[in-house]
């Protein structure tokens, strides 16, 4: 069973194995939990046999106004199980009263996103591959 849970309390870098897959130079686990301390607002994931978080959606904010989602990701063995969707769900009601929730992605996740309640926009971005582990 899977359950969804917005703290952090007891996450270990051991439960975080698996992420970023497809990435040429990966963060650790450990940066990877620290990324996580450091939001606004994160929703987890948790496979409650093995205790392993398989997915999770974080957000960085002002706490005011603006909110982004850098990061949504669920391991390939738990997707297309509706994990991605309910993460999703979560965040924006966590998020909801902000009056922009904003992320960049691929042309090809749009209508995932769509699906959701989100809608299109034009953005601009600058990837430095170089720092992609973290810093």
């Amino acid at each position: 069973m899977i359950t969804y849970r917005t703290s952090l309390d007891g996450i270990s870098t051991e439960m975080l194995n698996g992420f970023f897959v497809g990435w040429p130079k990966p963060p650790t686990t450990e940066t990877h939990l620290r990324l996580l301390q450091q939001s606004y607002r994160v929703v987890l994931a948790v496979d409650d046999q093995s205790s392993r978080v398989v997915g999770f959606i974080n957000a960085i904010s002002d706490g005011m106004l603006c909110a982004y989602l850098p990061l949504l990701e669920v391991l390939p063995d738990y997707q297309m199980q509706g994990i991605g969707d309910e993460l999703v769900r979560r965040m924006l009601w966590l998020l909801d009263g902000m009056y922009m929730i904003d992320l960049l992605c691929d042309r090809r996740l749009q209508p995932f996103y769509e699906q959701l309640g989100m809608v299109r926009a034009t953005g601009m971005m600058i990837r430095n591959y170089a720092h992609q582990a973290g810093s």
